[in-house]
């Protein structure tokens, strides 16, 4: 039994992975004799997998339960997804708690990815729904529920135009980035469709959560802050409420039509990464990521019966700056605590296609590449990083390059003219940037020496051969995105990747219901945004830009309007 009012998320994640780890001791010290071995479905291998970091789920007396509450919908976290379901429970007359383990709403992901609204079709061309359904697909190598996808494709639209007006009125204003369909990058072409959406100005208060909260503050709502989900109460296939750990002690919350985790993901849970994706540390330097996303929604979902999404999808992008000598990977403090070495989250630059070297002063790959997919190819480089070099003409090059998604947030502070030093000053980028007035004094100061700077020397003066033909015979790189480096002064820095999340998670159907490793429905569960799965595996697909947080959005509000009989 639990004490009273004193149990901590702490205590329950160590006891938690105490037992699982007992657990695993007891399986290997049994069964010791040979036996027939069957082959395991994909579910069942990957639930053996993650058992050391899932845990048990904590088991809490009636005794201990020191308030109960009753309501309609339960929404378990006050982020993106969240906070759009609140708002919409609101609208519909849903009654409805939003517990939320902080004292003030989740960070807003400010870029909503959604098809054909009437905004979108005032600056670009309809959007292909099947095109772009099958494309997502592709992407994730059939590994998703394409009826989960399609709820977005069909709903983004309704999403965004119930949400303007309430952005609008709060002095915001909605901006939709136009896109050319088929991008030229990596020396091939992307589908990338106009789907961006974003209210200006962005990442300044109030943000999307902000108004949102003030929203549901005028019909009469509040969030319920400093709720740490403890477990979801559940019978068999069936979800009834979750309990709490809350300053006044342990509080149940009944929840009579159901209960929508939107918690986030795990990316601030350095065990779950390692477990789950061992291929993130090999190509990260830096957290991007809200710690709020620790994975213990998702971890309360599997012990309520769910199953995860079997492949891992980070969402990674080139930018995690550091200084020379620094390797991709975790590092551990004196105390045990484990986190990426840069000290910035994230040097936008870093995504601008310049030469990139590896430490051998080595090119070893296009660099026009998607933001994931340049730090998949350098995590098996020396250290996982990479050097990006570039002259004084960066200016010029960066307009040329014509970047596109957040990448062209540099793009946009060189079209107003800002200097190239004062924007790698704003953007945190000096102490990790080197600059130097010739490139020996550069390569000394990225600490290239001996064999690699006489080598790093050779890769500049052979790729400004290949920028003078204007043909980029080692990789394939587009023509308008090979720049020399002749110019001084001189810059360069070294990278790795920048994790912002994770992507993969509770199996769901296309009404946000969680299913079973057999696919059965868990009556009154639901999952969506980032917890949720059967949208992405391996990757983000960055150039359909804002798909994630659009998904995630949209499932939210798909949850409150289904509950509320709002749907057809």
């Amino acid at each position: 039994m639990m004490s009273e009012t004193k149990l901590s998320r702490r205590g329950f994640l160590q006891g938690s992975l105490m037992a699982g780890a007992g657990m695993l001791a007891a399986g290997a010290l049994s069964g010791c004799a040979p036996k027939a071995q069957a082959v395991p479905h994909p579910e069942a291998a990957a639930e053996q997998a993650h058992s050391y970091w899932l845990g048990e789920e904590p088991v809490v007396a009636e005794s201990d339960i020191v308030d109960t509450r009753t309501t309609e919908f339960l929404i378990i976290g006050a982020g993106n997804a969240g906070m759009v379901a609140a708002a919409t429970a609101s609208d519909l007359g849903l009654d409805f708690i939003v517990a939320e383990k902080e004292g003030c709403v989740g960070d807003t992901r400010e870029y909503l990815g959604a098809i054909n609204t009437k905004y979108s079709l005032e600056v670009a061309d309809p959007v292909d729904e099947m095109k772009l359904l099958n494309e997502l697909t592709r992407y994730a190598s059939g590994r998703v529920d394409q009826r989960v996808i399609k709820t977005w494709l069909n709903e983004g639209k309704e999403l965004v135009e119930w949400l303007t007006p309430l952005m609008e009125a709060q002095g915001k204003e909605l901006v939709v980035t136009p896109m050319k369909a088929d991008h030229p990058a990596g020396g091939t072409y992307y589908f990338a469709p106009t789907i961006e959406h974003a209210y200006y100005p962005t990442y300044e208060y109030p943000m999307r959560n902000d108004i949102l909260e003030w929203h549901i503050q005028e019909a009469g709502h509040e969030v319920s802050y400093h709720y740490d989900l403890v477990k979801l109460d559940h019978d068999g296939n069936k979800v009834t409420g979750a309990v709490f750990n809350t300053p006044e002690g342990l509080v149940r919350v009944n929840a009579t039509k159901g209960t929508l985790l939107a918690t986030g993901g795990y990316a601030a849970n350095p065990e779950m990464v390692q477990a789950i994706q061992p291929f993130v540390p090999a190509c990260c330097t830096a957290a991007s990521y809200s710690l709020r996303c620790d994975g213990y929604g998702l971890r309360a979902g599997l012990w309520a019966g769910g199953v995860k999404d079997v492949n891992g999808a980070p969402v990674i992008f080139d930018r995690g700056a550091v200084l020379p000598g620094v390797d991709c990977g975790y590092v551990t403090d004196s105390d045990g605590t484990q986190h990426f070495p840069a000290t910035h989250y994230q040097v936008n630059i870093g995504s601008q296609p310049f030469l990139k070297v590896n430490r051998k002063g080595e090119r070893f790959v296009n660099e026009s590449l998607p933001y994931d997919t340049l730090c998949n190819a350098a995590s098996i480089q020396p250290g996982g990083v990479w050097c990006q070099i570039f002259d004084g003409n960066a200016v010029e090059d960066i307009l040329r390059f014509g970047t596109t998604g957040c990448a062209a947030y540099t793009t946009a502070f060189m079209q107003m003219g800002m200097p190239l030093d004062d924007f790698i000053g704003m953007d945190g980028g000096w102490g990790m940037m080197q600059k130097a007035n010739s490139l020996d004094e550069l390569a000394a100061l990225l600490g290239f020496e001996g064999e690699e700077k006489q080598q790093l020397m050779a890769t500049i003066e052979h790729y400004n051969q290949l920028v003078e033909q204007g043909e980029d015979t080692d990789f394939g790189k587009e023509p308008h995105r090979l720049s020399k480096i002749i110019e001084p002064p001189f810059y360069g820095c070294w990278f790795g990747g920048a994790l912002l999340t994770t992507i993969d998670g509770l199996r769901i159907n296309q009404d946000m219901q969680m299913v079973t490793a057999d696919n059965q429905v868990i009556e009154g569960l639901y999952a969506a945004g980032d917890v949720s799965g059967c949208f992405f595996s391996d990757n983000y697909p960055e150039y359909i830009v804002a798909c994630a947080c659009g998904r995630t959005c949209t499932e939210g509000r798909h949850v409150a309007r289904l509950l509320a009989g709002d749907l057809d």
